[in-house]
């Protein structure tokens, strides 16, 4: 199969937590529903490699092309992000460097808290959205199969990810260590969707708080959630204000574009400590304004640094050497591809002189054992083809003087699939 991407490069470029806060981030972020449109307008100028991350933390876009503008437009059509704005944050990987930031975001070391490897799951769902749009093509296919691989043995082989410390994990500890009383504070967890789950178990495993309640817009989702929590009860999304004006502790993961909280939700003569766990932030910057109010945001509970993640920087050379073994392997499967036309090529003209001969003994000998013939050729092919590869393999060799030269021994047209120094 002949892959149309030995001309292009593969970039990756977006904005993190690195160089962007909260606000900056929020404006590069990509909806669900924008990021299939970005993906079909790629499709649509032939990009066939392409695909896009869209976290709390980062928003990537990882492809093939011939210039990383093309995917920097694309970035800032389908978010309310400026072409200015991003060359002031932005981050740019080129080639390996590209491949090396995917391993090791997929391996937790890029992760805003170390280790968390809660981005596995989003770069799976991303890659098997442009999948499903066909902008993923087997140069990309092959990559994000072994930065996978690469991510589940770093989890398995590493301490990497030992103890507990994510974004829910933090907000968490953010309240033991900064709320008097904790356990007999009343918390209401605004919003369901993954951050808001692992935010509702972490409350139960780590504090022993029975006064902490739920809501969420799609109300038999809290229903069914709270079956298996018996310390959290759900209410009516109609009672959230009221809800609000009962609580000390407000918790906020709503996943939405726009605030779901803003001044009318408050009560402006009642302290009440909010952690917005949202991205783009769901509280209204003017909420921050009042006096009565805390307000914590991801950034700021991405400072927790504890013993547990001074172990995880200590597994960091073991992380990197095994990001080692995946990017050889990858690289070896470069080369392979690089050199499959070329033996293809002789292969097929080896069968052609095999079946010529074959037709020729069988005009001329009677009893002629086709069979037996075609057998004893055949590995006759495979020997050939098999010292031809390990030729081109060696790092000493030539191999554009090689292949010339079978071009001329055999008379074979060979176009090149792919251009390894490209990557």
């Amino acid at each position: 199969m002949q892959n149309n991407f030995s001309r292009n490069t593969l970039y990756n470029i977006g904005v993190s937590y690195k160089k962007a806060d909260v606000q900056t981030r929020s404006n590069f972020s990509i909806s669900p529903e924008d990021q299939i449109l970005l993906l079909k307008e790629a499709k649509e100028k032939g990009i066939e490699g392409l695909f896009v991350l869209s976290t709390c933390n980062r928003t990537e876009i990882t492809g093939l092309v011939e210039h990383p503008f093309q995917l920097i437009s694309l970035l800032c059509n389908y978010s309310k992000g400026s072409v200015d704005e991003f060359v002031e944050v932005s981050s740019i990987n080129k080639g390996n460097d590209a491949i090396s930031h995917l391993f090791r975001l997929a391996t937790g070391l890029e992760s805003q808290i170390l280790g968390d490897y809660e981005i596995v799951g989003q770069l799976k769902m991303s890659f098997k959205q442009a999948k499903k749009l066909n902008t993923v093509n087997a140069y990309l296919e092959r990559l994000i199969n072994l930065v996978l691989q690469a991510s589940k043995k770093v989890k398995n082989k590493t301490h990497l990810s030992s103890g507990t410390t994510s974004v829910s994990y933090a907000a968490v500890q953010y309240i033991i260590d900064n709320v008097q009383n904790y356990n007999s504070q009343k918390v209401l967890v605004y919003g369901l969707g993954k951050m808001g789950k692992h935010t509702c178990k972490n409350l139960t495993e780590y504090t022993k708080n029975s006064n902490v309640t739920l809501i969420n817009r799609t109300e038999e989702k809290a229903v069914e959630f709270v079956k298996n929590h018996a310390n959290i009860e759900t209410v009516k999304h109609s009672e959230l204000i009221n809800e609000i004006n009962k609580s000390s502790i407000l918790i906020v993961s709503t996943g939405s574009n726009s605030p779901t909280i803003t001044l009318n939700h408050i009560q402006k003569n009642r302290e009440i400590l909010i952690l917005d766990l949202s991205m783009p932030n769901n509280v209204a910057g003017e909420v921050k304004e009042l006096e009565n109010v805390t307000l914590v945001n991801v950034d700021d509970l991405s400072q927790v640094t504890d013993k547990t993640l001074a172990k995880r920087k200590e597994e960091i050379p073991k992380a990197l050497t095994i990001i080692e073994e995946y990017v050889s392997e990858f690289n070896n499967w470069l080369s392979h591809r690089k050199y499959t036309p070329a033996i293809n090529a002789l292969k097929q003209s080896l069968k052609s002189i095999q079946n010529d001969e074959i037709d020729f003994h069988k005009r001329k000998i009677k009893d002629f054992d086709v069979e037996q013939a075609e057998i004893i050729t055949s590995r006759f092919i495979q020997k050939i083809t098999t010292q031809f590869a390990k030729h081109l393999k060696d790092e000493n060799t030539s191999v554009n003087q090689s292949v010339e030269v079978m071009k001329r021994v055999f008379n074979v047209q060979i176009q090149e699939e792919i251009d390894a120094k490209d990557y």
